[in-house]
């Protein structure tokens, strides 16, 4: 194709492959966690930082195919997102060069992030936006439950002190996601230890 690749029928096969075929359990994981979260996320810290052109395509391609493993299986599921991508995208248009950063992208969100480029970085800081929103205990929520489905249930009071540590430990990479979501995060820290200290 030569104006380049395809991304609304990337993102419309990304989107109709989640809403089919994800399992229900995956309250997390989910068509709304990527399209609603993750893609909206990631545009605005492009918009922030000035990224466009090909990049800001490369970088929107690989937030709607980030946790598109998750169809086939949970464990490695970034592998498998990988796979997909570079199965289904050349039929959108996309050369070998581009999706060798998409997948090095979509390896990113892989916990413990260790992303190498600024667009690596960018998505992994999109993938874990909530951890500084005001929505954050929904989405907390929302992912113990989905740990719950599969076998990983624990207590309320056991997960706040996970959550706690989890955020914590965790940095933003990029600038722009620590001036958008560092101040909300604290206070999402100082909520959780506030409940914590009432149980």
């Amino acid at each position: 194709m030569s104006n380049g690749p395809d991304l609304a029928g990337a993102q419309a096969y990304a989107f109709l492959c989640l809403e089919r075929e994800l399992p229900p359990q995956l309250s997390y994981h989910s068509l709304a966690h990527t399209r609603d979260d993750v893609l909206p996320a990631v545009t605005r810290l492009a918009d922030s930082i000035g990224i466009t052109g090909e990049d800001r395509l490369l970088l929107q391609t690989a937030a709607c195919y980030h946790d598109i493993g998750f169809v086939t299986q949970r464990e490695a599921h970034e592998m498998v997102s990988v796979q997909i991508a570079r199965d289904i995208l050349p039929s959108f248009g996309y050369n070998p060069a581009q999706l060798a950063l998409i997948s090095g992208m979509i390896m990113a969100t892989r916990l413990p992030q260790s992303p190498q480029t600024l667009l690596e970085q960018m998505l992994a800081d999109a993938d874990l936006d909530s951890l500084g929103r005001a929505d954050f205990f929904c989405r907390s929520l929302d992912l113990r439950a989905e740990l719950a489905a599969y076998g990983n249930a624990c207590s309320l009071n056991d997960w706040y002190g996970r959550q706690v540590q989890f955020l914590c430990q965790h940095c933003y990479f990029t600038p722009a996601a620590r001036r958008l979501r560092d101040a909300g995060k604290q206070f999402n820290i100082i909520a959780l230890r506030l409940l914590l200290a009432s149980m």
